[in-house]
Formats: structure tokens, C-alpha cells, sequence
């Protein structure tokens, strides 16, 4: 526990320090950009980035993970392997993608700018790759590296957006992906020398094993990624109001207020990945397994708290002509700690190779999130976009516990996980009877309501699960 959670603060550090700059760029888009149409062509695009990009992988970075940990494979050749199959398939992408940058443009429905779709298509091509040398510099715990480059891509990011949209007023959305596409470029160069491989060799018989665990992933990716960004991929056809893209932008730059969960939820991951697969090897890895899920939920249900009960300031990241989209973030924040808990319950059946499971359940989140945006977006826009994604996670995420307890039973704290989530709802409860009760429309009121509610929870989990006298007594142990 104490090594994930060291790895896991470097993996968040870098994630909080990048997310949190990012931030920056949704107020500096939301503000300097025309109207909120323009932030709706970002958002769009941006969704398609991240399909692709699971297609791309298909499943590879899980799969080096699993095969480079295993004792009767060669941790050197697997990466071999595995690095230039990637380099190869990203390259093809983005040759065919430049070749007919028109086409695509006319069906994503945008044929006055062609552009877009050539930087798009490099961009996620360099990002697919780049995922294979990333992993493995996690698979060899330099998470210091890993979060120096993390961090340079986010600080060139920042700079060349700063550089076109303010120093040089080149207000247009062409300029954000112009800084996306020299960001991605500068980082991958610097990534290389790093993580170029040494030793082992490139191995047909690896990646054909690597292929049949991997495939099955990829299906569970892109339903998977599809579940998180179908909602901002349909959305323009599915609205029925002339002003699509302006809704499209309200939602993209409300769903990036709920981003802190999502960093907290991705360094975690990253931490998390890696030591599940080494610590299969050890008798004990199920109580580890148990003690990760509970103190997961613990710290998701603090953030979600935090978030809630001081939306005043978060709101500020974004313009005020996106407030009337605020109300959606609650429910985002709910998503996220179901998909972190539904990401921890997956490790079931990518352990015992049984990753077909995995497909079954994003297929089955994917019919959902389906029917629900397809029935709901004409009517109620964003709201029905949103609440697919809650329904979807709930759902997969029982589905896989109660799949998981049959076939790889782990012995989770329910009777925890259960009190926190009580907890937490009372909590919501009485923030938001109080508020509209009462009537209280001042901020300070609501984040002194929201402070004391804080308060209540840090307290609990003190008393329960960081009782500070016995944290205090076991470093002096340890000291002496």
C-alpha cells in the first residue's frame, strides 16, 4: 500500500499539476474564442481524438503489462514487440488520414476545413504510440520521468496556445490544434531517448499471444471510450435545436469542471495498473486488492464533496455564458467515482485472462448509453447525455462485481464502501435541502454550509480509517 500510494501521489502530482494547467486553457478558450460553437468544434473533435486513440492501442498497453510481468517471457523482447507494431499501425493511420483529409472532413461535417482532420490525425497518431513507451517506463517504476514529460507536453501545450490566442491574437480554433499537434511532437521526440528499445528482438510468435489477449481488449476499449465520449460525438446529430454546436460547447466546458475527479481517478490508474500485475505473483494480493477498492472510494467521495460544495469558485473556470450548464457537474462527478470503481473490479477477469468479460460489459454499457442519448438528447440535450454515462457505469459496475465475486472473489469492505457512500449522500442531501429550502443564494453561505459538511466527512474518516495517534505512533516505530 505504501508503494502504491507513493507511486501514486508521483502519478498524481504530475496529473493534478497538468489538469490543473489545462484548466487554464478552458477559461482561455470559453473567453477568448467567438461563441460557444467555436468551444463545441473543440469539444467534438477532441471526442473523436479519443476513440481513436483506443483503437489505435488496441489494447497493447495492457498487454505489454501482463506479458512483460510474466516469468516465461522476455521483458525486453515483449517491448520490442510491442513498440514497433505500434509505430507501424500510427504511421499507416496517419498517411491514409492526410491522403483523404476531405472525405473525412465532409462526413464529420466539416468541409470548409480539412486541416482539422490532417492535425487530428497526426496528433492522436504520435499519441497512440507514445502510449507504448509511456507504459513502459511505468512497467520499469520511473514515474519521475514519466511525470517530467507528462508535464512538458502540458507546459508546451499551454505556451503555444498562450502564443497564438493572446500574444499574437490569432483567434480561430485552427491555433488550438496547431499548439496540440507541435506539443504532441516536441514531447514524442523527447520521450524517445528514454525508452528506444535495448535488447530482446521483435517477435512474430509474442505478438501473435499479445494480439489474442489484446483484441478482446480492444473491443472493451473503444465500447468503453465510446461510453465516455459518444455522448459529445452524437450530440450535433442527435439535438434537434438549430444551436447544436453551441450546446455541444456548453456541455464540453461544464464537463471539464468536473475534471478533478478524473485526475485523481487517472493517477490512480497509472499507480495501479503496474502493481496489480506485479502483485499478482504474491498470496496476499487479494487483501491488497481490498484495501486499494476502499481507500479509492474514500478519497473519490472527498473530491466529489470538495467539487460540490465549492462550485461558486469552480464555476469561474468557464465564461458565464456557460453557468446555465453547471448543474450537470454533480452527476459528472458521480460518473467518474463509478467508472474508477467499475476500472478497480476489472482486474478480475485481465488477470485470469478471461478479458472477454470485459467486452461483454462495455458492450452492455454501450447499448445503454445508446438508447439513452438516441430517446433522450432530442428532448432534454445535454441533461440525457450526461445521465447515460451515470446510468452506463452503475450498471457495468454490478454487473462486473457480482461476476467478479463468482469467478475471482475478492474480499472487499462493503460494510466500509457502504457507510462512506451513505455518508456522502446524507451529506448531499443536507447541502442542497439547505440551500434551496432556505432560499440562500449568497456563495459564502453556501461554501460555510458546504465547509462545515467537509468537515463532517474529514472527521469520519479520521476517527475511522486515519486515526492520527496510531498514523503518529507507527512513523515513530518506524523511526526507532
Amino acid at each position: 500500500m505504501k508503494s502504491l500510494a507513493k507511486d501514486t501521489a508521483i502519478y498524481g502530482l504530475s496529473s493534478i499539476i497538468g489538469k490543473f494547467l489545462n484548466y487554464l486553457l478552458v477559461p482561455l478558450y470559453t473567453y477568448k474564442l467567438a461563441n460557444t460553437a467555436d468551444y463545441g468544434i473543440v469539444t467534438n473533435l477532441y471526442a473523436w481524438t479519443a476513440l481513436l486513440l483506443v483503437i489505435l492501442t488496441y489494447g497493447m498497453e495492457t498487454g505489454l503489462f501482463r506479458f512483460a510481468n510474466r516469468e516465461d517471457h522476455d521483458a525486453k523482447t515483449v517491448y520490442k514487440t510491442t513498440f514497433f507494431t505500434l509505430l507501424s499501425t500510427s504511421t499507416l493511420f496517419a498517411v491514409l488520414c492526410v491522403l483523404f483529409q476531405q472525405p473525412i472532413a465532409n462526413g464529420l461535417g466539416y468541409p470548409g476545413h480539412s486541416e482539422f482532420i490532417s492535425m487530428m490525425a497526426v496528433t492522436v497518431a504520435l499519441d497512440a504510440f507514445a502510449c507504448i513507451p509511456f507504459a513502459y517506463l511505468r512497467f520499469q517504476k520511473r514515474p519521475i520521468v514519466f511525470a517530467a514529460l507528462k508535464l512538458l507536453f502540458v507546459a508546451l501545450n499551454i505556451g503555444f496556445n498562450l502564443l497564438f490566442l493572446v500574444v499574437l491574437n490569432k483567434v480561430d480554433v485552427t491555433y488550438v490544434f496547431i499548439s496540440n499537434i507541435l506539443a504532441t511532437t516536441i514531447q514524442t521526440l523527447c520521450l524517445l531517448p528514454f525508452t528506444l528499445p535495448r535488447g530482446g528482438r521483435f517477435s512474430w510468435p509474442v505478438l501473435d499471444e499479445m494480439l489474442r489477449y489484446s483484441l478482446p481488449l480492444l473491443v472493451l476499449g473503444i465500447a468503453g471510450i465510446m461510453n465516455q465520449t459518444l455522448d459529445r460525438i452524437l450530440f450535433p446529430y442527435l439535438y434537434s435545436g438549430e444551436d447544436a454546436q453551441a450546446q455541444l460547447g456548453i456541455y464540453g466546458a461544464c464537463f471539464k469542471v468536473a475534471m478533478v475527479m478524473m485526475m485523481f481517478t487517472q493517477a490512480f490508474r497509472y499507480a495501479y495498473e503496474p502493481f496489480v500485475f506485479a502483485k499478482h505473483k504474491d498470496r496476499q494480493s487479494v487483501e491488497a486488492y481490498a484495501d486499494a477498492m476502499k481507500y479509492y472510494v474514500i478519497f473519490s467521495f472527498l473530491i466529489l464533496l470538495g467539487v460540490v460544495f465549492y462550485l461558486d469558485i469552480f464555476r469561474y473556470i468557464v465564461q458565464r455564458t456557460y453557468w446555465e450548464g453547471l448543474k450537470i457537474v454533480p452527476v459528472v462527478l458521480w460518473t467518474y467515482v463509478f467508472q474508477g470503481i467499475y476500472f478497480n473490479l476489472s482486474f478480475w477477469y485481465k488477470l485470469t485472462d478471461e478479458t472477454k468479460w470485459g467486452a461483454y460489459f462495455s458492450l452492455i454499457g454501450l447499448v445503454i448509453t445508446l438508447v439513452i442519448q438516441i430517446v433522450g438528447v432530442p428532448l432534454i440535450g445535454y441533461w440525457a447525455s450526461c445521465g447515460s454515462s451515470l446510468v452506463c457505469y452503475f450498471v457495468i459496475m454490478l454487473i462486473s462485481y457480482f461476476m467478479g465475486q463468482k469467478r475471482a472473489p475478492i474480499p472487499y469492505d462493503l460494510k466500509c464502501i457502504g457507510g462512506y457512500t451513505l455518508l456522502t449522500i446524507v451529506l448531499l442531501a443536507v447541502y442542497y435541502g439547505a440551500i434551496y429550502a432556505l432560499g440562500i443564494q449568497n456563495m459564502w453561505a453556501h461554501m460555510g454550509i458546504g465547509t462545515v459538511l467537509l468537515a463532517v466527512y474529514i472527521a469520519v474518516l479520521v476517527r475511522r480509517d486515519f486515526p492520527l495517534s496510531a498514523i503518529l505512533r507507527r512513523n515513530n516505530t518506524l523511526k526507532h
